[in-house]
């Protein structure tokens, strides 16, 4: 018998298939406490990123307070605004995963995670302008496309919500998570193809070029850590739709605590403190203020 902090775990014996298993897993599956202890510490977790996120953008604010909303300000605030909203989800779990009906629960439970998709997705679109101006191309159109993609996506995301409620069949429920996996399919490839440019391109500049090292750092950490994230994203929400299975269970916290640990609360952490560092005061060709 194993006690942790006033949780029991049996390590009892099990034989299934002609294999020996623990059943401790389905022990903390059925354990309320076990429960309650897990998804308050995704809870927590999500508060803690949403917060130095938060603390980060008045920094930023601070230290640049002449500039309006620049990139990585926007950037900083969807952080806070995607990690408090999950925060507040996972604190009031028993609500939202046994919330009526099912297009609502959807929506409660995608949606932060198509926000997801946008904040990071920033990135790639800075990213682009970078690479684009670097080479002396034309950067007019890469803002209006990435506003155009993030409103088709939105769009055809609220069409499958609706027709979940208006059909209430699985058809519409495996779509949605296809659709799910398409995006971050997506996002995982923008981030290879222009993460992989810029960091090629960082990499024939001259060794003794200032912050040369620091961005090949940046961009080649943060293009490792999104697409993995994305990746993970892609593979798991494919075979949930091919098993008809929920990602978002409430009898299944061990899986929910590794699921959004390796998607979204640990990706979130390492980006935000790899790009820590400050702007500078003065106005750089790398800072760009959205228009």
């Amino acid at each position: 018998m194993v006690r942790v902090k006033g949780f029991v775990l049996t390590d009892k014996l099990l034989f299934k298939d002609g294999r020996i298993v623990f059943d401790w897993w389905d022990e903390i599956d059925e354990s309320k406490e076990w429960q309650r202890f897990i998804f308050h510490l995704l809870s927590a977790s999500y508060a803690v990123v949403s917060i130095v996120a938060l603390v980060q953008l008045c920094r930023i604010q601070l230290r640049v307070p002449e500039y309006g909303w620049t990139t990585q300000k926007v950037f900083h605030l969807m952080n806070f605004i995607v990690n408090g909203l999950r925060a507040v989800l996972f604190g009031f779990y028993t609500s939202v995963f046994l919330v009526k009906p099912k297009a609502l629960e959807m929506v409660l439970l995608d949606l932060p995670g198509l926000l997801f998709f946008s904040t990071y997705t920033l990135l790639v679109l800075f990213w682009a302008e970078i690479y684009h101006q670097a080479r002396s191309l034309p950067i007019n159109k890469l803002r209006p496309a990435y506003y155009s993609i993030s409103g088709f996506i939105y769009f055809a995301q609220a069409c499958l919500w609706i027709s979940v409620r208006l059909s209430q069949s699985n058809l519409a429920v495996e779509l949605s998570r296809l659709f799910i996996s398409v995006i971050s399919f997506c996002a995982a490839l923008g981030f290879m193809i222009y993460g992989g440019r810029l960091f090629f391109m960082l990499r024939r500049f001259p060794i003794e070029s200032r912050g040369r090292q620091r961005k090949l750092f940046e961009v080649g950490f943060v293009t490792g850590i999104c697409c993995t994230c994305f990746l993970i994203r892609c593979i798991v929400s494919t075979l949930s739709a091919d098993m008809n299975a929920g990602l978002d269970v409430l009898d299944h916290p061990i899986l929910n605590l590794i699921y959004y640990m390796f998607v979204e609360i640990l990706p979130s952490a390492l980006v935000l403190f790899i790009l820590r560092k400050l702007p500078p005061k003065r106005v750089s060709e790398q800072y760009h203020p959205i228009r």
